[in-house]
């Protein structure tokens, strides 16, 4: 079973996130931000990570168009809000999971970057590694001190903090955590009414 990573840059000095990167022998980080800026993090903006990656041997991907969460799709809206179901049926976001495949059978090991400091508060969770799980891939998660942490794993940890049941631990299918997903989507699905009062909170960053 092939390995993918995520990882969220939150305020990592650059060097910092390389190491992290590094650390797991990671080769091609995908960005799956929707804008590929930070206001307050610009060390991760994409002209840099473009410039700087290449000479610590990581290839720069930008997949916010395909697997950004900030679709601008108007089928992908219900009542003003993105709804992850139905973006993630397009055929942009299955280009996005397509080209995911295609650098892992060129040999690339890659990780999934986006701004969230923790993985359950970040569509490249709740959405983007849902259907690469399903996919049969292994997601690992980066935290910030560089231990890993399973997609089951995180999943769990979720429902526990939802107070939902935490599903069969030896069946740890798109169905079994089902509950989970939903309620988590719609705590962080983009909404526009609300993104710009929810901009500080995030330090600029966008999903």
């Amino acid at each position: 079973m092939e390995t993918i990573f995520t990882i969220g840059h939150s305020t990592h000095q650059q060097e910092r996130f390389i190491e992290l990167l590094l650390k797991h022998g990671v080769t091609a980080l995908c960005d799956v931000r929707s804008r590929p800026f930070s206001r307050v993090n610009p060390q991760f903006n994409l002209d840099e990570l473009k410039k700087t990656l290449p000479g610590r041997g990581i290839t720069y991907i930008f997949l916010g168009k395909e697997l950004g969460a900030r679709t601008g799709d108007p089928s992908c809206y219900k009542d003003g809000k993105v709804q992850y179901d139905r973006l993630a049926r397009t055929a942009l976001f299955r280009e996005g999971l397509a080209r995911i495949q295609d650098g892992i059978e060129k040999g690339f090991r890659i990780a999934l970057m986006c701004a969230e400091k923790e993985p359950l508060e970040c569509h490249r969770t709740i959405l983007v590694s849902r259907h690469l799980a399903n996919l049969g891939l292994d997601i690992r998660h980066i935290h910030p001190d560089g231990k890993l942490e399973s997609h089951g794993d995180a999943l769990k940890r979720l429902a526990y903090m939802l107070n939902l049941p935490q599903g069969d631990m030896f069946n740890q299918t798109d169905e079994a955590f089902a509950d989970v997903y939903r309620r988590q989507e719609e705590r962080i699905a983009y909404d526009p009414k609300t993104a710009t009062e929810l901009a500080p909170a995030v330090s600029g960053a966008v999903r």
